[in-house]
């Protein structure tokens, strides 16, 4: 970690009724500081940077606690590896097949019709659009 934590970090996760542990700092300064989307791998790697001492089972609660809190959203795609997502704005995703990428697609990008009726007691809290891509003549992997 820096020598002084950033300051603006730590008011962010103290807003969101998080206590600004050395640990949520590091995890924090690699997801907050820009929109971004990682794996807990991705993030444990980055993180440890910052704080060499960081351990797989912090990134995972500390990943699980920003989630319930508000400061991320998990994108599970295709079975595969929890991809954290820090920006909350409304948009939509493209999953590189290839690569395993994830980019935003701006919500006005993409235009949903026909959603199904909800029943009683229920609201609609989100729509979440995920295009799947490929380089053109690649085959997807065999199951």
């Amino acid at each position: 970690m820096p020598a002084t934590p950033d300051t603006a970090l730590q008011v962010r996760l103290q807003q969101a009724g998080i206590g600004p542990t050395l640990q949520r700092l590091a995890i924090a300064e690699v997801l907050l500081r820009q929109p971004c989307h990682m794996t807990a791998d991705q993030v444990l790697a980055a993180a440890r940077r910052w704080l060499p001492s960081l351990s797989r089972a912090t990134v995972y609660g500390t990943l699980q606690l920003f989630v319930r809190q508000g400061l991320l959203r998990e994108l599970p795609i295709d079975g595969e590896a929890t991809v954290y997502d820090s920006n909350l704005a409304p948009h939509h995703h493209l999953y590189h097949e290839d690569t395993g990428e994830v980019s935003d697609v701006p919500a006005e990008a993409l235009q949903v019709l026909g959603l199904p009726a909800l029943g009683e007691g229920l609201e609609l809290a989100a729509v979440d659009v995920i295009v799947r891509v490929r380089r053109r003549g690649s085959r997807p992997a065999a199951a």
